[in-house]
């Protein structure tokens, strides 16, 4: 496969500009069977997209497949060992078959796709030069019927045609499509922070938190990530599309950070409620005097503590007290169960003792007095 030199002219119709549509071709070696699609760009996403539609035009997929040294196939052409897109690559293993580049300034190794650019140039792209298309779709179902003339055109010293060589040939040693269709997807380098997220578009992805700071794969699709460490996929996502968002498995977290996400102030409640009506109480109150409830997730902690350490009805008792008192903390309630005023009783208070008569007291008959009264 390679793209033909000629271009198919797509306008705009809401600005007017005009774009120069590349042509992708691909032949089948033994037939030469041709197919021939139109994209606006090289890159590699209408690379792969155009061989997905190439396989299923044939219905089916060849043992090889022969680029010529595109930057979308190849990252480093050798004569030896190619490097090859890892997305191509990808594209490649998905339908079983292998990517076997043309050897640089070697024109013999894809003889046959010159000539097939050369027939679709002068039976498919030569009829439209005087066509207007707007749309890559109109170029696509204008390119159909021509193709599908170039194909059943007879040969002029063999007998048949592309088409009847194809399914006596081709179409037999084809491998069967798989069930799904290639998804397009990407490959990145990433570095986890210490929070065991990876950053990707500006979304953050969990990945499991003994990778911290180290150097991951990711492989992103239109709809997911896969995160790849030594060749080894170690999680996936749905794809995040909010800019400073978090998607994160709760798996991936160490144990004490999956501890945290557990507190809520309904299960903190729930938790002082099998002590008794009052830790419930108290948790509550304490819970909603912060201005969010996890300013009271470690003070409530402590609270479970002492409820390990103390009976249910001394805690019961503590924070009664600490309610009626107004004393929403931890330390608080600490403090009275050390004192031991939970066991003062609930309802003893502290008398207080008035001073008798003294010269500064002026007490009831001074006021009685009418004319004190005006005096002062």
């Amino acid at each position: 496969m390679d793209y033909a030199g000629p271009t198919v002219e797509v306008t705009d119709r809401r600005t007017g500009e005009i774009h120069e549509a590349k042509v992708f071709v691909g032949v089948l070696a033994a037939s030469n069977h041709t197919f021939a699609d139109v994209t606006l760009t090289r890159s590699l996403p209408d690379w792969t997209a155009s061989h997905v539609r190439m396989f299923e035009y044939w219905g089916g997929v060849p043992e090889l497949v022969i680029p010529d040294n595109e930057k979308a196939a190849v990252r480093r052409a050798s004569r030896y060992e190619p490097d090859i897109n890892r997305t191509y690559h990808d594209l490649a293993t998905h339908y079983g078959t292998a990517v076997l580049p043309a050897r640089p300034r070697s024109p013999q190794d894809k003889a046959k796709v010159e000539a097939a650019v050369q027939n679709v140039g002068r039976w498919v792209l030569a009829p439209l030069r005087n066509h207007r298309f707007f749309s890559l779709s109109e170029v696509r179902d204008a390119v159909k019927p021509l193709l599908a003339a170039l194909n059943e055109r007879p040969f002029q010293k063999a007998e048949g045609s592309r088409r009847s060589l194809f399914e006596d040939l081709d179409r037999p040693a084809l491998k069967p499509l798989p069930a799904e269709r290639y998804e397009y997807a990407q490959w990145r380098k990433a570095r986890v922070n210490l929070d065991y997220h990876i950053q990707v578009d500006g979304h953050l992805y969990s990945v499991p938190h003994a990778l911290r700071r180290e150097e991951v794969e990711v492989r992103l699709s239109a709809t997911t990530i896969e995160v790849f460490f030594k060749h080894r996929r170690v999680a996936a996502h749905v794809r995040g599309r909010r800019k400073g968002g978090y998607t994160t498995v709760r798996a991936h977290l160490p144990a004490a950070h999956r501890a945290h996400l557990e507190w809520t102030p309904s299960r903190l409640v729930r938790w002082a409620r099998k002590t008794g009506p009052q830790t419930a109480a108290f948790t509550k109150e304490l819970l909603d005097s912060r201005p969010h409830p996890e300013q009271g997730y470690r003070s409530c902690l402590g609270l479970m503590r002492l409820a390990r350490a103390y009976p249910a009805e001394r805690m019961e008792a503590a924070c009664r007290r600490a309610l009626d008192n107004g004393m929403l903390s931890y330390k608080s309630v600490k403090s009275i169960l050390s004192t031991g005023l939970d066991q003062a009783g609930a309802g003893e208070q502290r008398s207080l003792d008035l001073p008798g008569d003294h010269a500064h007291v002026r007490g009831p008959d001074y006021y009685a007095n009418s004319d004190n009264g005006k005096e002062a």
